[in-house]
């Protein structure tokens, strides 16, 4: 009986040992983790008039424009508004994203009710309407 519960407790003691070395693991991972994917995100759109990207900031701010230049540890982009360029590190970067051109969710939500409004007129609306049409 002793010897049982000595080996559930060791047991669970060395489970506990190996998950906190794991999490401490992917702590100090996370931490570049954001720097790589926008780095990875600048170098996917280019640079250029034609690099356009709308970049979240750590600080919740959004810089809109064009990437100019992108270096190992910064890039810079010449903002839309005003034409000034500023040069960002990838490590204050939350989010990179080339701006949306396609239609808005209502167009679609539009485009489908008419679609439904279709279908439900030609299957239930002209047969009652409509003898042998």
């Amino acid at each position: 009986m002793v010897k049982r519960t000595l080996a559930i407790l060791v047991s669970g003691i060395l489970l506990a040992t190996v998950l906190n070395v794991h999490s401490a693991r992917a702590q100090a991972g996370q931490s570049s983790q954001p720097a790589e994917a926008a780095r990875i995100g600048v170098e996917r759109l280019g640079v250029g008039k034609q690099a356009r990207t709308e970049i979240t900031l750590r600080d919740k701010r959004k810089v809109k424009g064009y990437i100019t230049t992108a270096g190992a540890d910064s890039f810079t982009i010449v903002d839309q508004k005003t034409g000034a360029p500023q040069t960002i590190a990838y490590a204050d970067v939350e989010n990179v994203k080339k701006p949306h051109h396609g239609m808005k969710t209502s167009s679609w939500i539009i485009i489908a009710g008419v679609a439904a409004a279709a279908v439900i007129v030609g299957i239930i609306v002209k047969p009652a309407f409509c003898d042998g049409c």
